[in-house]
């Protein structure tokens, strides 16, 4: 299994919050605090689920104060509990949202990028995560 010590661990999670900050619009909430990844993964899932339990077990985490904090604790659980490609399938399937929070040179906006870095993170499915959340 990967573990927290896995430099492996560490690259892709680097990379993933890369990819997700990528050309992504600045936005800010309504006391100012500027919105990040995090934002977007849960206005995409609040849409097409009732509730996420990574958003839930996130929010619940009060040490956690940022957007960038919850999106690298959200990125986690999702990868001990198999739901990364699922989850962000599920926020990449609304392209007026995608459009919202993201500037033309995302990969997300592309369909070909967006089925090739959906189907390395299915892949993701079959590696066992114990990290610490």
């Amino acid at each position: 299994p990967v573990t927290d010590g896995s430099r492996e661990l560490h690259s892709l999670c680097a990379q993933l919050e890369f990819l997700l900050q990528f050309d992504l619009k600045e936005k800010k909430s309504f006391f100012g605090q500027r919105k990040d990844y995090w934002d977007f993964l849960c206005q995409g899932l609040a849409r097409r689920r009732q509730e996420h339990e990574g958003v839930r077990f996130v929010t619940s985490l009060d040490k956690l104060k940022t957007p960038v904090g919850r999106g690298r604790a959200f990125l986690r659980y999702c990868l001990v509990h198999r739901q990364l490609a699922e989850s962000l399938q599920l926020c990449l399937l609304d392209s007026e949202s995608l459009r919202e929070w993201y500037y033309a040179r995302s990969p997300f906006l592309s369909p070909q990028c967006r089925t090739e870095i959906l189907g390395s993170l299915y892949e993701l499915d079959s590696v066992t995560f114990h990290l610490a959340l």
